[in-house]
């Protein structure tokens, strides 16, 4: 028996297949995974996520620990309440300890962390935070809801009474209090939505009203698919503990300025970066019959040099197979997944396939 969120009962009478994810019970779909991938793509789905931690950081060092513990610089977000920020936790080597979304509520940070590194994360965090004038609260006490898809936020909208009128206020990746709730304008889909953090005595309510007014309750299996189509990693996927956001393509987070700006893995990911990487994160596109899946090895030039797939399903929107691969930085245009045996040709693209319901590619 796992973990269970506050909306357990309620996927068990909805019909949810329950699956272990993380140490938690969580609904994989509830009938069609692929019909709700649709409803994503084209009205509005909802997700429990309430097995993500939400870590608030507090003390008069929560600036500066959150400095050196993120490769991303939180000074970023200081001017705007609310104003989120995706980063890394690296260790010393600049592996990826986890990726996190950190929220500036003006004072102290509000963090993020996913839920298959709970028990690593806290035990990271604590250990520098031992260095530091500050405080880590861990919140149990909250729930999480997505709400994602192009009718999301006016749905939402007719479910949240006296809340509804802070949405309009809520800039894309900012989140806003409202009273004892935390209504944010992310997501992991690729869709315009909301991560409601909300007391656990209130999740089913909410999801309850949200069902009636005509969104659909969504599992584990739509969130996969619709992350990968949105060129999204996935923690123990596109990164790890030996892998580093320069290769993961998340260099973008990477504050390198200032320069005088210490943080944990930068002296490994300078050393990196000046030798020069020898892999990165790709797109890859089968449009013939067949599924791309992690772990296949990918081969390119008729050379030795070998990559594979971190992430692989078939894409609902796109009516082909996908995948993300990690593979040696001369591979490009075109390579050869092995496939039970087989060689089949594959297109390299840049690591993002669908935005907002359209393809990219």
């Amino acid at each position: 028996m796992g973990h269970k969120t506050a909306l357990y009962a309620a996927h068990q009478a909805a019909g949810g297949k329950l699956v272990d994810f993380g140490g938690w019970d969580m609904p994989l779909h509830y009938g069609s995974q692929i019909e709700e991938h649709h409803q994503v793509r084209r009205a509005a789905g909802m997700f429990d996520v309430s097995h993500m931690t939400v870590v608030d950081v507090k003390g008069a060092d929560a600036k500066p620990f959150l400095q050196y513990l993120l490769a991303n610089d939180v000074s970023k977000i200081d001017n705007t309440h609310g104003k989120a920020l995706y980063s890394g936790m690296l260790n010393p080597e600049g592996g990826v300890i986890d990726d996190l979304i950190v929220y500036n509520m003006s004072g102290w940070y509000r963090t993020v962390v996913n839920c298959g590194t709970r028990e690593k994360d806290l035990a990271w965090m604590n250990k520098i935070a031992a260095d530091f004038s500050v405080e880590l609260h861990v919140r149990d006490d909250l729930a999480m809801i997505a709400v994602q898809g192009p009718q999301a936020i006016a749905l939402s909208k007719q479910v949240l009474g006296e809340r509804a009128g802070i949405i309009d206020s809520i800039g894309i990746f900012q989140g806003l209090e409202s009273g004892n709730w935390f209504i944010a304008r992310t997501g992991y889909t690729g869709e315009d939505g909301l991560e409601v953090m909300l007391p656990n005595e209130d999740a089913v309510a909410f999801w309850q009203a949200l069902a009636v007014a005509g969104v659909v309750p969504c599992g584990l299996g739509a969130r996969d698919t619709l992350r990968l189509e949105a060129g999204m990693n996935l923690y123990g996927h596109e990164m790890d503990d030996h892998t580093s956001p320069l290769v993961a393509n998340m260099g973008w987070t990477i504050a390198w300025e200032p320069a005088s700006r210490d943080f944990i893995g930068r002296a490994a990911l300078a050393a990196e970066k000046a030798a020069g990487v020898t892999h990165k994160l790709v797109g890859l596109v089968l449009r013939e019959r067949g599924v791309l899946r992690a772990e296949q090895i990918i081969s390119a030039n008729g050379t030795d040099a070998k990559g594979v797939i971190t992430s692989g399903t078939f894409s609902p929107t796109l009516g082909y197979s996908i995948a993300l691969a990690r593979v040696p930085v001369g591979f490009a245009n075109t390579c050869e997944v092995d496939i039970r045996g087989k060689q089949v040709a594959v297109e390299i693209v840049k690591p993002i396939f669908v935005r907002h319901g359209q393809a990219v590619l």
